[in-house]
C-alpha cells in the first residue's frame, strides 16, 4: 500500500485572488488522479489562507483580520471534513485528515472547535503552514500552547511546513525543531526535506518524536540546481545530484531510512507566481512525484510510503486503513 503524506483540498482564495498557483483542489480530482499512478490512500488538510482574513486585503495582497469567520480555519476545516465523511463518503474512506490550525491567531477558539470537530469527525493529524499566513510557530509554545496539549491528550501528530530563508521569520525549520524539543510527547513531521538542510535533517534523526517529508520533491530539486534562495545554502546543504530528483530521493532514503516520508503536496508540486524579480515557474506533476518513489527498491518504498507514516500517525486502529 502506497500512502501520500501531504495533500491539500479545498480553496485559497489568497492564491485565486493574487494570481498565484495552485488555489484549489476537490477530493476526487486528487483521489481520481492518485489511483490513475497507483497510490492508494491519502493525508489530506485544506488549503492555507483561511476566512479570518479580510478578503478585500487578501486582493491587495495584506493578511489582516476582518473577514466573514470569526475563527481561523474553522470553515474550511468543517468544510473539508463534510467532503470527506458526507459528500464523498466512498472516496473519503480512503483518506486519513488532518485538520489545519494557525499558532497564533484565535488559539483558544480554535482549539475549542476542533474539539468539537473530534467528536463530530474522525481526524488523524494537526497540519501548519504558518508561512503563507504570516504566523509564528513559535506561538504554539506560548498562547497557542493548548494545541500542543490537545495533540498529546488525543495522541495526534503535527505536520508542519518548514523553511530555512532568512525572510521567513514564522516557520523556520530550527524553531519547529525546538518546540519539539520542549514537548517529547508529541510527534513531529517537518515538511518539504527541511529544504535539504543536513543540519536540521540530522537532527530530525536524532529526535525520537520527529520525522521529515519530502512533499514538493521535485521542485525542491530544481530550486537546488538552479540555486534558489528557498533551500538551503550549498555549505548545509545534503550532498546530492539536484539535477536528478530520483537520485536525491535514493540519498535521503539511505541517510534517514526511518524518518523520511513520502508525500508529493499536490497540488503545490507546481508553484507559479509572479512577484517583484519576476515569474517563479517551478512545475511539476503528480506522474512525475510517483516516479521518483517507483525508482526506488520495494523495500525502500514500503518504509517510506507506509511504515515510516504509520511510525508518525500511531493509529489506534490501524484496519481504518483497510477500508476500501
Amino acid at each position: 500500500m502506497i500512502i501520500d503524506c501531504h495533500n491539500h483540498i479545498g480553496a485559497d482564495l489568497f492564491f485565486y485572488l493574487n494570481g498565484y498557483y495552485p488555489y484549489g483542489q476537490d477530493l476526487p480530482a486528487l483521489v481520481t488522479g492518485g489511483r490513475r499512478h497507483g497510490v492508494d490512500r491519502w493525508v489530506v488538510f485544506p488549503m492555507v489562507a483561511h476566512a479570518w482574513f479580510d478578503m478585500n486585503a487578501m486582493r491587495a495582497g495584506r493578511l489582516v483580520p476582518g473577514g466573514p469567520e470569526r475563527i481561523p480555519y474553522a470553515f474550511e476545516n468543517e468544510r473539508m471534513l463534510r467532503e470527506i465523511y458526507e459528500m464523498f463518503p466512498d472516496l473519503g474512506r480512503l483518506t486519513l485528515p488532518f485538520v489545519m490550525l494557525d499558532p497564533a491567531r484565535e488559539p483558544g477558539a480554535q482549539a475549542a472547535r476542533l474539539r468539537e470537530l473530534h467528536r463530530e469527525f474522525p481526524f488523524y493529524g494537526l497540519k501548519i503552514q504558518a508561512t503563507m499566513i504570516q504566523s509564528d510557530i513559535t506561538g504554539l509554545l506560548g498562547t497557542g500552547r493548548c494545541f500542543l496539549e490537545f495533540a498529546e491528550e488525543l495522541n495526534l501528530p503535527f505536520l508542519i511546513h518548514s523553511s530555512v530563508i532568512a525572510n521567513d521569520p514564522w516557520s523556520g525549520a530550527g524553531s519547529i525543531l525546538r518546540v519539539a524539543e520542549s514537548v517529547p510527547g508529541v510527534r513531529f513531521c517537518l515538511a518539504h526535506s527541511c529544504r535539504f538542510d543536513r543540519v536540521y535533517l540530522d537532527r530530525v534523526a536524532e529526535l525520537p518524536n520527529t520525522w521529515f517529508d519530502c512533499s514538493a520533491h521535485r521542485i525542491h530539486c530544481q530550486g537546488a540546481a538552479r540555486e534558489m534562495e528557498f533551500v538551503a545554502a550549498p555549505e548545509r546543504r545534503l550532498e546530492a545530484d539536484y539535477r536528478d530528483p530520483a537520485a536525491v530521493l535514493a540519498v535521503l532514503a539511505q541517510r534517514y531510512p526511518t524518518k523520511l516520508i513520502w508525500g508529493s503536496d499536490t497540488p503545490f508540486q507546481t508553484f507559479v507566481a509572479s512577484g517583484e524579480a519576476g515569474l517563479v515557474s517551478l512545475r511539476s506533476t503528480y506522474e512525475e512525484e510517483i516516479a521518483c518513489l517507483r525508482a526506488l527498491p520495494e523495500k525502500t518504498i514500503t518504509a517510506i510510503a507506509h511504515d515510516n507514516l504509520l511510525s508518525l500517525l500511531q493509529l489506534r486502529d490501524e484496519h481504518v486503513l483497510a477500508r476500501s
